[in-house]
């Protein structure tokens, strides 16, 4: 989706001193205030520039300059904001998804699915050098299933089965749930004790097609177990406006990425669209 750049630079500002609170206004790296930092790697990953890029491309808008209280002939370096993004830890990130979320009405009710990011894109030297084999991350969201707002990341290079991953992101987020649905790949009694004992419905397909699996299955499409397909429109989405892989070369910087590429589709719906 084309949206209003000036508009997204504008919510991710007020946004971002939402999510970094009385931080907001702290120095970070170069004397800039965090929330600044912030918004530049918004603004880099939404228009697809290289640290090196960013600060060429803000030198030539003045308005953006304007809302972030950056003086043209004194823009960030592009070292600056590579480090930045060493030096903001995941709570930052977390946070900006979580208000960027918040944004939207929430329903209650959330979709459990995992998906998968590409990260061969980053320098194949690199990752032979560091020992580092995986080619694929395993990400699990949960996505609210009226305003597809995505609400929690879960991000791991193990391919940790589902049955593990889905509670945790459940209990995380248990407060704000009534219901939950998943594919059957979510289920075991385990899962299911678990997340019932959080006082949360826990609508997943049963495998198989015995009599109580056809029956409980029937049982949760009745309930809206169809509004499952909202997790994977969140991913399309994020695939196609961000792309399906990772550029950073470190793991900790992959894992922020994504929880920040989720964090931008949540912030883009609230744009006004071109």
């Amino acid at each position: 989706m084309e949206i209003d750049i000036l508009d997204f630079v504008e919510q991710c500002r007020d946004i971002a001193k939402q999510a970094l609170g009385k931080h907001a206004g702290e120095p970070a790296s170069g004397g800039f205030a965090r929330w600044v930092h912030v918004v530049l790697h918004c603004f880099r990953l939404e228009e697809g520039h290289s640290y090196r890029e960013t600060p060429n491309r803000l030198k030539y808008m003045t308005e953006i300059c304007d809302v972030l209280g950056l003086d043209r002939e004194n823009l960030p370096d592009y070292s600056t904001i590579y480090k930045s993004f060493d030096r903001l830890k995941m709570w930052v990130w977390r946070a900006l998804l979580r208000v960027s979320a918040q944004q939207h009405p929430q329903s209650g009710h959330a979709a459990l699915d995992s998906t998968f990011f590409d990260r061969r894109r980053s320098s194949s030297y690199f990752r032979q050098r560091s020992g580092n084999t995986v080619q694929t991350l395993k990400v699990t969201t949960l996505t609210d299933i009226e305003s597809l707002a995505v609400l929690d990341v879960h991000i791991t290079a193990r391919w940790k089965h589902d049955t593990k991953t889905g509670p945790q992101v459940v209990r995380r987020n248990a407060d704000d749930l009534q219901s939950v649905v998943a594919d059957n790949a979510f289920q075991d009694w385990h899962t299911e004790y678990e997340i019932s004992a959080l006082d949360i419905e826990y609508l997943v397909h049963y495998r198989g097609s015995s009599p109580n699996a056809v029956m409980n299955n029937a049982l949760i499409r009745a309930k809206g177990y169809s509004q499952r397909w909202m997790a994977e429109t969140s991913y399309s989405t994020t695939k196609r406006s961000l792309g399906d892989a990772v550029r950073a070369l470190g793991w900790y910087r992959q894992f922020r990425e994504i929880v920040l590429m989720f964090a931008l589709i949540n912030i883009e719906s609230l744009c006004e669209p071109l």
